[in-house]
């Protein structure tokens, strides 16, 4: 839901946006083996899962946008699998991610949104991405579904990251 938001105001900017879920979508974790280093094919040789799928669009992308509810004071397991395979490949291969603009969206109940939030920056700074601001850290609070709409602060966050984000894509591409 808060993605949303911030793909709204990219929207209007006449920026193209496409959302991919990988929620429930049985990503392994990083094995350790460094086939993506010695194969240097921009992809990770686990190859059960939709994950090189996933890198190919990010490659593909000017910005990436990554959202994750917090779970135990941090990002799902599916958005933790994605962040240490798909930051191992792009690293193996030249920095694949380099450049391009990254925006974290996070929804918590109450604690460890920043934690769940400074996870993701983490995987976007690692990667030599460039990361705009908003007015505050990008999450907003709720337990049920929708209760996110609710925190206004939350929603004007997200919607300022929106503008920031096509503002950065527009200088960086033209």
């Amino acid at each position: 839901m808060l993605i949303n938001f911030v793909l709204a105001e990219l929207q209007k900017e006449g920026i193209e946006t496409e959302t991919i879920w990988i929620r429930g979508g049985k990503i392994q974790g990083c094995v350790g083996c460094r086939k993506c280093v010695e194969n240097q094919d921009k992809r990770c040789s686990v190859k059960k899962d939709k994950l090189n799928d996933y890198i190919e669009k990010m490659v593909a992308a000017d910005g990436i946008i990554l959202g994750s509810p917090t779970y135990f004071g941090s990002v799902s397991a599916e958005m933790k699998m994605l962040i240490d395979r798909a930051g191992m490949v792009s690293k193996a291969n030249g920095y694949l991610l380099r450049r391009k603009v990254g925006a974290a969206v996070i929804a918590a109940r109450r604690g460890g949104a920043s934690d769940t939030f400074n996870t993701i920056n983490h995987f976007f700074f690692l990667n030599q991405m460039i990361v705009p601001g908003s007015i505050y850290w990008n999450f907003a609070f709720g337990l049920n579904e929708g209760e996110v709409e609710k925190d206004e602060e939350g929603i004007m966050t997200m919607k300022v990251l929106g503008e920031n984000m096509a503002w950065c894509l527009k200088k960086l591409n033209g």
